[in-house]
C-alpha cells in the first residue's frame, strides 16, 4: 500500500508545534486509499486524535511519548470505524462525534461508546486551543477543527485532494470523475450534493471556515495545502460558499 500512501506510516510526523499527522492506509471497495489522522496537543499536554486511523501498539506508544491520549474525534459520518479498536486500548479517553453518528446502525452494532456530540462544550474542554465548526447536510455532517496556535485547519471529506499519480488506475479515474484530485481538490460530487442540501446553514458554516484564513489545511485524504492555503481553501469550498 506504500505507493498510494505517504510513508512512513502509522507514526506521528511533526508539522508544527503541538501538531502532528499520522499517515496510514485504508481499503475502499477493495482498492487502497491514503488516510490520515491529525494529532493536536492541547495546552494541558493532552492529545486530541482527529479521525483516528488503524490502531497499532507502536502508534499508541509513539503518541504517548508526546502526551496523554485524552480525546478522540469522529469528525464526520464516515470516519469512525477505527475508533472501536482504539477504545479497547484507551478506554478512559473521551470520545467525540458529529451529531447523529451514535444512532447509525453500524455504530450501534459495533458497540463503540460515544461520549459527546460536537460541538457541545468541546471548545471549552479543549481549553480554547481548537475551534469547532459543524457543517450539516442531508444525511452527512462534518466537524472542521481549527488549531489556533498553528493556524491549521483540519478537514475530513469537505475537501479530498488525492494525487492521481499515486492511485491505481480505476481509483484515479474515479477520483477525477467525482472532482477530488490535487491540486484543486473538492468534496466528491455525491458529498457536495448532500452538503448543499443543508441549505443556508451549511453555506454559512462553510463561509465561517473560509474566513478563518488558515496557514495550513490538513485533509484525511491526499495532499495538504501547505502554501497559499487560505486562497486554495476558498477555491475548494466555492461550491458551498
Amino acid at each position: 500500500m506504500a505507493e498510494v500512501t505517504y510513508p512512513p506510516l502509522d507514526i506521528p510526523k511533526p508539522l508544527a508545534d503541538d501538531l502532528w499527522i499520522v499517515d496510514s492506509g485504508h481499503q475502499m471497495a477493495g482498492a487502497p486509499l491514503p488516510v490520515r489522522m491529525t494529532v493536536l496537543r492541547l495546552p494541558d499536554g493532552a492529545l486530541l486524535l482527529h479521525s483516528p486511523t488503524r490502531y497499532t501498539q507502536a502508534t499508541q506508544a509513539a503518541l504517548e511519548q508526546l502526551g496523554s491520549i485524552t480525546h478522540l474525534v469522529a469528525p464526520n459520518t464516515a470516519h469512525w470505524s477505527y475508533m472501536s479498536e482504539w477504545q479497547k486500548h484507551v478506554p478512559a479517553a473521551t470520545y467525540w462525534a458529529v451529531p447523529g453518528l451514535r444512532k447509525r446502525r453500524a455504530v450501534v452494532k459495533s458497540g463503540l461508546r460515544l461520549d459527546h456530540d460536537l460541538p457541545g462544550q468541546a471548545e471549552e474542554v479543549w481549553q480554547g486551543a481548537v475551534k469547532c465548526i459543524l457543517v450539516n447536510g442531508l444525511g452527512i455532517s462534518e466537524a472542521a477543527l481549527f488549531h489556533h496556535p498553528s493556524r491549521s485547519l483540519v478537514l475530513t471529506d469537505l475537501v479530498v485532494n488525492v494525487e492521481t499519480g499515486k492511485l491505481p488506475v480505476p481509483l484515479s479515474l474515479g477520483a477525477r470523475l467525482v472532482g477530488s484530485t490535487a491540486p484543486h481538490g473538492k468534496a466528491p460530487i455525491y458529498a457536495r450534493m448532500a452538503f448543499k442540501l443543508g441549505g443556508s446553514e451549511a453555506t454559512e458554516a462553510a463561509r465561517r471556515i473560509v474566513a478563518l484564513a488558515p496557514d495550513r489545511v490538513i485533509f484525511a485524504h491526499g495532499q495538504c495545502f501547505e502554501h497559499d492555503a487560505a486562497a486554495r481553501l476558498k477555491e475548494s469550498l466555492s461550491w458551498l460558499t
